[in-house]
């Protein structure tokens, strides 16, 4: 009985790593399509603000540090989205074959 519940363990082990993996797999595109958008859509209100608020001069500095934090908002949200949507999804379809 004791080796059930480790195999039960094992198992869904496997399953969660699969599930994280696709999910990096998937903010990773998601990231790559989304960011380029999303940047170019803000970048001169961004720098504009920057420059308004800060003075010039720090624009190529607060680009490339915007361009970053893009990114990785993109990421972190596709990510969470994609794995929440892949668990649910997971339980969804064991549900109906149990």
């Amino acid at each position: 009985m004791l080796k059930n519940k480790d195999q039960k363990a094992a198992a869904r082990n496997v399953f969660m790593s699969s599930i994280q993996g696709l999910a990096n797999v998937l903010a990773v595109i998601v990231t790559f399509f989304a960011t380029p958008l999303i940047y170019g859509q803000s970048i001169d209100w961004i720098q504009r603000f920057t420059a308004s608020s800060y003075g010039m001069g720090f624009e190529g500095l607060v680009a490339f540090v915007w361009f970053t934090v893009t990114a990785a908002f993109v990421f972190f949200i596709a990510r969470a989205s994609a794995s929440t949507a892949l668990v649910m999804g997971g339980i969804a379809l064991a549900t109906r074959l149990i």
